[in-house]
């Protein structure tokens, strides 16, 4: 699947409840899902991780920052590769 595929998808299933929440309430939405990503994470760390939970948790949070990028106008797929691909990428390390 395309990252634009994805985008579509997402926006086609909850644009209209997504833009009548508005950015605040889904970027809530998405920092409680982060939370349950880092729960996972954590669970994973002690030994106790489910793999097939933990690559649920990725979904949701990367479904709820494309739901805010539809909310806000952003194609996601121009983004990252304006970011990362255009002109080799950003400098330095993370």
């Amino acid at each position: 699947m395309k990252i634009s595929e994805f985008q579509r998808l997402i926006r086609d299933r909850y644009f209209e409840s997504d833009s009548a929440r508005g950015v605040p309430g889904t970027f809530l939405w998405l920092t409680e899902e982060i939370g349950e990503l880092a729960s996972a994470l954590a669970d994973r760390e002690r030994g106790k991780g489910d793999d097939a939970e933990l690559a649920l948790e990725f979904a949701d949070v990367t479904a709820w920052l494309f739901t805010i990028a539809n909310v806000c106008g952003i194609d996601m797929e121009e983004a990252l590769r304006a970011k990362y691909m255009d002109g080799g990428g950003p400098d330095g390390t993370k």
